[in-house]
């Protein structure tokens, strides 16, 4: 099994940045196998796993939205601009996996095609 490598290092470089003390968890990372070599069972393990990583996502974002929201219209201009990042590299991360994902999907497809319908 490979671990996912995001496109970019922008995406770390993006929570890196954030300074702001948080209540807000990001997720970790999923590893998503490679599907020329991956069994039936470790495809289907691993997008169960996206799944649950896509929804811990959305709770991640959820909390970040709300504690922005929570600091009002009085909050710095940077706690915005930092609050913001981080939603959109959340965003960003969320694509890439349903990426890596969709691709080694269809790389397992491609290396055991369905039998011959009868």
């Amino acid at each position: 099994m490979r671990s996912l490598i995001l496109p970019g290092a922008a995406l770390v470089a993006a929570f890196g940045f954030v300074s702001v003390a948080s209540a807000c968890e990001n997720p970790a990372l999923v590893a998503i196998p490679d599907g020329k070599t991956s069994t039936k069972d470790q495809m289907l393990a691993a997008r169960d796993q996206v799944k649950a990583y896509m929804k811990s996502m959305e709770d991640f974002m959820k909390c970040v939205d709300d504690e922005a929201a929570g600091k009002g219209d009085g909050a710095p201009p940077e706690y915005k601009d930092q609050m913001a990042a981080r939603h959109n590299a959340a965003v960003s991360e969320m694509e890439a996996v349903a990426a890596a994902f969709n691709d080694q999907l269809h790389a397992y497809n491609a290396a055991h095609p369905a039998p011959p319908k009868n």
